[in-house]
């Protein structure tokens, strides 16, 4: 399930994407219009920041603006900093491979095999689900 932090995130990726050409643009004004809360919002800014999506200009006509083309921004990149692995089972994760404990031989195992497809395809769907694609569904 997707947490409301990267859920967050999301939304608040896509108001800076669309939001480009205005420059940097104000956390309360984000947290206001996408109706996020601001202290949580910070935090979850200073994540993308660290992740080098963002960059923030302080002082006068500062806030938070995207580094990175929203070409360049995916859902599974997001998800995987603020959730951790896309995948249900560790033995089948990208960045997260655990061996289940359970698990008799990893090379036959059907359900392995099952959960690798599905990781396969959310992967896949999240990947090409970039912030454009976002702003244009949204219009």
């Amino acid at each position: 399930m997707l947490s409301k932090k990267a859920k967050y995130a999301m939304l608040a990726l896509v108001h800076l994407a669309k939001h480009q050409d205005d420059g940097p643009v104000l956390i309360s004004k984000i947290a206001e219009e996408e109706h996020i809360p601001q202290k949580f919002l910070e935090a979850i800014l200073l994540d993308l920041k660290k992740d080098g999506t963002l960059a923030s200009k302080k002082g006068k006509g500062g806030g938070y603006y995207l580094i990175k083309s929203p070409d360049e921004v995916n859902m599974a990149d997001v998800m995987r900093l603020f959730d951790g692995a896309i995948a249900l089972l560790p033995c089948v994760t990208y960045k997260y491979y655990e061996r289940c404990e359970e698990c008799k031989d990893e090379e036959t195992c059907s359900i392995r095999e099952t959960f690798m497809k599905v990781r396969n395809q959310t992967v896949e769907i999240l990947k090409a689900c970039t912030l454009t694609q976002l702003m244009k569904s949204e219009g």
